[in-house]
């Protein structure tokens, strides 16, 4: 059980201060630290990002950053597509699933380690808008494939959207966390609904200390987040990605019990 308080707390920091990554940490801290089955570890994932991304949510400065008709277009698109990704997840075996899993999360500590992206803003408009018809098209694609990897992985995808929403939409910095952290919300809520069959083999005393410390520490570490240098938080962050991707992969050959 103490382990459920400190990965949920690690959870909600990464989510708090980054408003995307944490996430990624979620499926594996309930397989190998708390010992859950994949099938029950997703929906309890899901529960805990959601949770996490509300609390990152709760300091007014980050709630008056958030664009939300850009928020809803990326959450509409990607609601359907959880469900679509749950149903994908049904069609491996676990071991599998883990395998990429642990390839994704190699996929996104790469992209923090590298950084730095410039911020084109190819929507915007010369008032400062978002230009929706030239870029709708790319921004649903974006938000539905944030949706499959919800379903498939018990992710919130918040390491897709906060560089889609600075690359595509020009949105600053401060403006791509907190649209983020709506968008994770509303996929982890969608991706909860496809899961909704495995609510039986949930251990709730678990969720309720894993997500409850996840949503402490994401509400408080959302009002530090404009005092630390958010390049070297994700720097740091990249480098435990890599360390536990490599154990997820390892874990996944050798384990008997993923062969399912």
């Amino acid at each position: 059980m103490f382990l459920a308080v400190v990965f949920g707390a690690a959870i909600g920091l990464a989510l708090g201060l980054l408003g995307a990554g944490g996430s990624v940490l979620a499926v594996p801290a309930l397989v190998y630290g708390v010992g859950q089955p994949l099938q029950t570890a997703i929906p309890s994932s899901l529960a805990v990002v959601a949770l996490s991304s509300l609390g990152g949510l709760l300091p007014r400065e980050r709630r008056t950053a958030v664009r939300w008709p850009v928020a809803l277009v990326f959450g509409a698109a990607g609601t359907p597509a959880a469900f679509g990704g749950t149903a994908l997840g049904k069609l491996f075996p676990q071991r599998w699933l883990l395998l990429a899993f642990a390839a994704l999360m190699v996929v996104i500590a790469v992209r923090m380690l590298r950084g730095g992206e410039n911020n084109t803003g190819a929507c915007r408009t010369g008032q400062g808008g978002i230009d929706w018809r030239a870029c709708l098209p790319k921004s649903v694609l974006a938000g539905a494939a944030v949706g499959v990897l919800t379903g498939l992985f018990g992710v919130g995808g918040g390491f897709v959207v906060v560089p889609a929403l600075t690359l595509l939409l020009g949105l600053g910095a401060q403006e791509a966390v907190a649209t983020s952290l709506v968008v994770v919300l509303i996929n982890s809520a969608a991706g909860l609904a496809a899961h909704a069959g495995a609510a039986d083999s949930v251990d709730y005393r678990v969720l309720l200390l894993f997500a409850g410390s996840a949503l402490v520490i994401s509400a408080s570490a959302a009002r530090w987040s404009a005092k630390l240098d958010p390049s070297t938080v994700r720097r740091w962050f990249a480098v435990v990605v890599l360390a536990v991707a490599a154990f997820v992969a390892v874990a996944a050959i050798v384990d008997p019990s993923t062969l399912g």
